[in-house]
Parts: C-alpha cells; structure tokens; sequence
C-alpha cells in the first residue's frame, strides 16, 4: 500500500472513530437529560405525598441509577414473599427439596387477609410450587406460611445474607406476628423489614439470573409476571410488561419489579408513615406508586 492510501485509511478510520464518539456524546448527554427529567418528576412526586417515598432505578442497560432514602430501613409488608420465593428456588437448586413436593392444607393452616386458599376444603394436598405462586400471584397468606413451614425463616435470611442484602429479613409468618423471630423489629416493620436499594438490588440480580441459577430465576420473573395486583407500579404502565411484587399494610404500600422496555429497568419504591391508611384501589400509597411506574415508562419506553 502506498504511503498517500496508507493516509487515507488513517484518515476514514479517524472520521469514523470521531462520529462514533461524536454519537456516543450525544446518546449519553441524551441519557443524562433523561435522567435529570425523570429524578425531578420523582421528588416533585415524593415531596406532595402525604407520607414518607423512598425509591431505587436501574436502567440495566445504560447504567444509570436514581435513588432516594435509598439506604433507609422501611416496612416491606408483602414484598417481603419475593425473599421467600427466592430462598425457595434455591433450596430447590440445592436439591435439599423439590417443588413438586407434596403439601397438605389443614384447617388450622389457614390465615386470614390475602388469599383464597383459606375458602378452600381440607383437607387439600398441593404442590410446593402451587403455594409459591399462590404467594407470588395473589399474595396468598396461607400459601406464604405453608412455604415458610417448609424452608424455614432463619433460611431466609442466611439466603439474603449470602447475596449482601442484610437488612432485608422476615420476621414471621403472615398474621402470626406472636411467633415472630425478631419480636423488636416485628413490632416496627411487621412481617419484614428492607432498603429500596437491598430490594431493587435483589430483582437486579433476579433480572441478570445472578439470585439463584439463570433458569431458577427466569422461572420466578416469569410467576412475578402474573402478580394481580395493578393498583401500583402497574396502575398506569397498561401493556407494559412487569415482572414484580407489591405490598399493603395500614401506613405503608410497597411495589417492586422489573419493567420491560427497550431496556429492562428495575423499579423498586416504598412507603411508610402515610397518613391514608384506607385499604382501596386509590389509596394515595397507591397512587403516587403508580404516578412513579408512569413517569419511569414515559422516560424509558
């Protein structure tokens, strides 16, 4: 190759590499307007609630994170059966159980809120994973005991310790709180307790198939996926695909999952202190949950 072709591959390959940073610039500078916008919509949303909001984001595709009280402690109320759900799973992979393990349903199994497993006959024998995704889908309280009673609280925890989430704990079966392992922390958070960022950061990790094994993993999103409740992250986002988990319990609302958009984005956001304490579809908890899973989709869709 001549000297004067030589300089002009040099110089092509030079323009080339200048528009793709050229283009790079701009997607990121693109990325940050985004991201400004949305965090300003997130505290406007925050600050006009009645009660207090903590929030974690992560577009797993380009990086960016948004966060507030990020590190501080609140009520899980459901949202705490995702950690169950996942010691499970991981039990399973473990061979230690199986999910087609039998459970029997007995009267005195039987617990009061959500659910419809305490309308039915016994006795009734079903599959571990038919009360996992009882617990999953219609935040079955019965189902959730009958998986503790098969794994075991402490397990829970050892399970999210070994995934760097130690303030994430359960503290008892749903409506036994008399026999709750960490009485203290039962009588302030109530059947668990978790950070927005240790939440997000455990459907993180579900969403990269990093909590238990990529199969296990998948196979939880995909029960999460069918989580009825709609009245938060998913009360506004019709169509959009949601993979999550939320939560009800007189001052606090709880909601946290993966969206899928062009870029699957991990929402988690928590209530606590919130002076509408009414169990009803627009109970302010509720709504400003929902107003956050908008502005998320709008920014990222």
């Amino acid at each position: 190759m001549s000297a004067h072709s030589s300089r002009a591959v040099i110089g092509a390959l030079a323009i080339v590499c200048a528009v793709f940073l050229l283009a790079s610039s701009h997607d990121a500078g693109a990325q940050s307007t985004k991201s400004a916008a949305l965090r300003r919509t997130l505290d406007s949303l925050s600050a006009a609630h009645h009660g207090v909001v903590g929030y974690s984001i992560t577009n797993l595709e380009t990086g960016e994170h948004l966060e507030q009280r990020g590190n501080e402690t609140f009520s899980t109320a459901s949202l705490i059966k995702v950690p169950i759900l996942v010691t499970l799973f991981d039990l399973a992979e473990q061979k230690l159980l199986t999910l087609d393990d039998p459970i029997v349903l007995s009267e005195i199994d039987k617990v009061g809120g959500a659910g419809q497993l305490q309308n039915l006959r016994t006795p009734l024998t079903l599959r571990l994973w038919d009360v996992a995704y009882l617990m999953s889908t219609l935040s079955d309280n019965t189902a959730t005991n009958l998986v503790l009673d098969r794994i075991k609280i402490r397990r829970v925890w050892q399970k999210m310790e070994a995934l760097g989430l130690s303030h994430t704990k359960v503290h008892s079966g749903s409506m036994t709180r008399i026999a709750s392992v960490a009485p203290d922390s039962s009588a302030k958070y109530g059947l668990g307790v978790t950070t927005p960022n240790e939440m997000a950061q455990l459907f993180v990790l579900l969403a990269q198939g990093k909590a238990v094994s990529p199969t296990a993993d998948s196979t939880m999103l995909r029960i999460l996926a069918d989580n009825q409740d709609d009245s938060k992250l998913a009360r506004f986002t019709y169509g959009t695909r949601l993979a999550h988990k939320s939560g009800d319990v007189d001052a606090s609302r709880t909601d946290c999952g993966v969206f899928s958009l062009p870029a699957r984005v991990v929402a988690c956001v928590l209530t606590k202190e919130n002076t509408d304490t009414r169990y009803w579809m627009d109970a302010e908890g509720n709504a400003v949950i929902g107003r956050i899973g908008e502005a998320i989709v709008k920014a990222w869709k």
